[in-house]
């Protein structure tokens, strides 16, 4: 029972738990699920949240041996859920492969990312979970359940917030190894930021809301495209490295200044062997129809000082439809808008508030593993397979063993 996480990644979160595992095998968690009244798994704790927390057990599959087994045939790597996307990347790598899309943060369990809809950037790129192509699960009473694509809960069950049980493997889409170039460019007119999204293989906006300009662009490039030119959307080259945050050191970030690297070096904000920051902040996110940037972007404008006030940054970015039930995705594609806030709940709480009114209007859909406040009711209208995931959740757990006070809220039981 050590080396389980009792606080969340950013150490706003104190869990809840009374007791804490990390078994060592796949009987020994299967035993540990049949035998427990109340249980959630717990990855790298980088939900901001409480998602992930609960009053009974609380474990870590960090312990669980960290395969990784690749099918050249069908194109697939099968992984440990609880190992990091970076370490994935790494070891695929190695082997000539790559996966298509990474988050921000190289840090993260794919089993937690997955849950919880997590993404990268890309027009062409949908989010980390639609590369799913199977799961292994460990069910309320201690059976193992195995899904693909061929079932007809798989859709329900990939975005499953950790409410169906506990993932204990997951089966990803691989491509053939890439490599890509970082250019950051500074000060894109808004105006131009759609064009920006469809220039490269990624590509992400960052702004404090402090002017009337996107202060930086990230975009990541086929290493055999050639560099945007000097007068790029009416921008200009940044001088030298830098972070997503104003004044934080870049250090941490993987390459730019267009130097060439494999896939993984490159997708990430951050690199694999550092702190990517302090963790002292709060995050939001919420994901709209892309074809609402404009309105979206001017309702914010519209209260920028407030943003502000409490803002470290804001980033922007692209992802395609899929149609996983309780992906911020599903049915449609969208503009991802991020939140990295002070680390004062008070001070950030209201602004949070402001902002859901705001894009109120546009349907927004909450990132499940950061904060959020939106009404039930309105997260219900803006996921239509919501009916069907309380549905699948009360077929898998009828008992709620996985369920949490933030489940019983957006998910209340009939």
């Amino acid at each position: 029972m050590t080396d389980v996480p009792r606080r969340n990644w950013a150490g706003n979160v104190t869990y809840a738990a009374r007791r804490f595992h990390r078994p060592s095998t796949l009987d020994e968690l299967r035993r540990l699920v049949a035998g427990s009244q109340r249980l959630r798994a717990v990855g790298t704790g980088h939900s901001f949240n409480r998602l992930g927390d609960t009053t009974g057990d609380l474990v870590s599959l960090a312990g669980l041996p960290p395969t990784v087994e690749i099918d050249r045939e069908r194109g697939t790597v099968t992984v440990a859920a609880g190992l990091r996307y970076g370490d994935v990347a790494t070891r695929l790598h190695a082997e000539g492969l790559a996966l298509a899309n990474l988050a921000s943060l190289p840090h993260i369990s794919v089993a937690g990312a997955v849950a919880t809809g997590t993404h990268g950037s890309g027009d062409g790129h949908r989010n980390l979970a639609a590369a799913v192509a199977a799961l292994e699960l460990v069910t309320a009473d201690g059976s193992r359940l195995t899904v693909d694509r061929a079932d007809a809960r798989f859709a329900g069950m990939v975005v499953s917030l950790g409410a169906l049980g506990v993932v204990t493997r997951v089966t990803l889409d691989v491509v053939p190894a890439f490599e890509l170039r970082q250019y950051v460019r500074r000060d894109l007119p808004v105006e131009a930021l759609d064009a920006a999204f469809g220039s490269a293989y990624s590509v992400s906006g960052f702004t404090s809301w402090r002017s009337s300009t996107i202060d930086h662009v990230w975009r990541k490039q086929l290493a055999d495209q050639p560099p945007p030119p000097a007068d790029w959307l009416g921008t200009t080259a940044a001088e030298g490295p830098v972070h997503p945050v104003p004044g934080l050191d870049p250090v941490n970030c993987t390459l730019q200044l267009g130097v060439p690297g494999p896939a993984h070096e490159r997708l990430p904000h951050f690199r694999m062997g550092f702190t990517p920051s302090s963790g002292d902040e709060l995050q939001s996110e919420y994901h709209l129809p892309r074809e609402a940037a404009a309105g979206a972007l001017a309702a914010l404008n519209g209260m920028r000082d407030r943003i502000a006030g409490v803002l470290q940054v804001c980033e922007l970015r692209t992802v395609a439809a899929d149609e996983l039930w309780l992906s911020p995705n599903q049915g449609r594609d969208s503009l991802a808008i991020h939140f990295t806030w002070v680390d004062d709940a008070a001070a950030v709480l209201p602004v949070v508030a402001q902002v859901e009114q705001a894009l109120a209007p546009f349907g927004p859909r909450p990132h499940w593993g950061k904060v959020f406040t939106l009404d039930p009711s309105a997260v219900a209208a803006a996921f239509p397979r919501h009916a069907d995931f309380a549905a699948l959740l009360a077929e898998l757990d009828p008992a709620g063993k996985f369920r949490t006070e933030l489940l019983d809220r957006y998910f209340p039981r009939a």
